[in-house]
């Protein structure tokens, strides 16, 4: 049954986006979105979803409120489960009403989505409480797009002691000042202006109502931003939170598989950097390629795990087939320490466990444990190298080398994400060959490439790309330097 769902998705920083919303996204089978929709909203889509961009920006609209209007009715009314995808929320400037009342005459279903509103948030971010007891105990928000034309009550504004804040109204910041000031309010009251709250573009600029015009021209603020008048914005440096973490200002694009990528984005978030997350790499299983072998794996002596995606997709197949896994006798041994640990996740310890995030690792700790005519099992890509097979089978192993997954090319699903990006992670070869099919070897070369060893920076090399090569071929590698190389 078709649906129209309003959706408010909070300023800019992700973690804002509420369950409910994401929830609802997830049901999605066509979007419309806007340019103030966070980067990763999108990633939360399934992959046949229809996606929309309406791109509403000062003085250039993509598509008309009334043409907005019709594409909700036209896309329900074709059976789709439409969402509205909008930055902060529907209600608060966000044009919803108009939407819902043109969803209504034609008598069909809706939603709204309730999202964290910016005023609220992006103040937050910024250090500057929208209420302070004994400083402000009210609060006045106020569109300023529209404040030479709207018939806007300034002599009212003016006279109040509560914070006002002030929505889009850069382009008129001189005249919302003139006009606050015209009507009694003291010149020296504090002003803030805050450019792209809650996210790595963050930008803010305090002064007063009388030098605040000239502060903003210097710093070069761009919209959208939003204005905030009051006493609380004396608050900003105690109370600043945000701009205080290490890696506040930067944007960072992981390019690990949607399920790979999650605990990375997580800490650097926790580090203060934004996340862009283009998924270069989508798994596809091929686990039916082990139907051959699953009845003879009490026989092999060792099996090697090189990714995080083998050990799982190896052990989802076993589970799916109803093995018995006690039947194993083989010593599991892997490359890396985060395919070790989700090893540990099934309940078992590698028998050896290559920290280097190649294949020449395993291979120099295997070896010495290795008698001739041993049988090895190899679960892996098929695109990975041949390199441990070929050492295996040279040092007298039988060596069966099973594809039990592929890799395929992601898709971007919001083309200017990764224009705000700073810095790129790339965490093998095919994430390199991806990124360049998916954002154009230019887009890249004007990031600072980061690769997590010498295997994955072998690419980046041969396309005139220079990388910072982590010491540590690991996640916790990368985290460990991450500050040092954006600095």
């Amino acid at each position: 049954m078709s649906k129209v769902y309003i959706i408010g998705t909070g300023p800019g920083d992700e973690e804002l986006l509420t369950v409910k919303a994401v929830n609802v996204l997830k049901k999605c089978t066509a979007v419309l979105y806007d340019r103030l929709v966070s980067n990763n909203i999108l990633n939360y889509l399934n992959q046949d979803c229809e996606i929309y961009y309406c791109g509403k920006e000062p003085g250039a609209h993509y598509k008309t409120q009334e043409e907005i209007n019709e594409m909700l009715v036209k896309l329900a009314k074709k059976g789709h489960i439409v969402g509205r995808v909008k930055g902060g929320d529907p209600y608060v400037f966000g044009r919803g009403g108009e939407e819902v009342l043109a969803l209504k005459e034609e008598n069909i279903s809706f939603e709204v989505i309730p999202g964290v509103t910016s005023p609220i948030a992006v103040l937050n971010y910024a250090g500057i409480p929208i209420t302070h007891r004994g400083i402000a105990q009210s609060f006045h928000v106020i569109t300023g797009m529209s404040a030479k034309s709207l018939n806007t009550n300034f002599k009212s504004l003016a006279m109040e002691e509560g914070t006002l804040v002030f929505m889009m109204g850069l382009s008129n910041l001189e005249e919302i000042v003139s006009k606050l000031i015209s009507n009694g309010k003291n010149p020296s009251c504090p002003c803030g202006v805050v450019m792209r709250g809650t996210s790595s573009k963050q930008k803010k600029v305090i002064g007063t109502l009388k030098n605040i015009s000239e502060k903003v021209r210097e710093a070069g603020l761009q919209s959208p931003c939003i204005i905030v008048v009051g006493d609380v914005v004396t608050l900003n440096d105690s109370l600043s939170w945000y701009e205080n973490k290490p890696l506040f200002g930067k944007n960072i694009c992981v390019t690990r598989s949607e399920k790979q990528s999650t605990s990375l984005k997580q800490k650097l978030r926790e580090l203060g950097a934004e996340v862009t997350a283009i998924h270069s790499i989508e798994i596809k299983s091929t686990a039916s390629n082990l139907d051959n072998y699953i009845n003879k794996l009490e026989k092999y002596n060792h099996i090697l795990f090189t990714s995080v995606n083998s050990v799982n997709i190896f052990f989802d197949y076993l589970k799916e087939k109803r093995y018995d896994i006690r039947g194993l006798k083989a010593k599991i041994s892997t490359i890396g320490k985060a395919t070790s640990e989700e090893l540990e996740k099934r309940g078992i310890i590698s028998f050896l466990m290559a920290r280097e995030f190649i294949g020449e690792g395993l291979v120099e700790k295997l070896k010495p444990h290795i008698k001739k005519g041993e049988k090895i099992l190899l679960p892996c890509s098929s695109k990975s190298r041949a390199y441990v097979y070929d050492e295996l089978i040279e040092a007298g192993a039988e060596v069966d080398r099973v594809f039990i997954y592929d890799t395929v090319c992601g898709n971007v699903r919001n083309a200017k994400a990764f224009d705000e990006v700073d810095a790129v992670f790339f965490t093998s070869p095919s994430t390199v060959a991806n990124m360049v099919e998916m954002v154009g070897i230019e887009a890249i070369k004007q990031k600072k490439a980061i690769a997590i060893g010498r295997k994955t920076n072998e690419p980046l090399e041969k396309l005139g790309i220079k990388a910072h090569i982590c010491k540590e071929h690991s996640e916790e590698g990368f985290l460990k330097e991450i500050e040092s190389i954006l600095k």
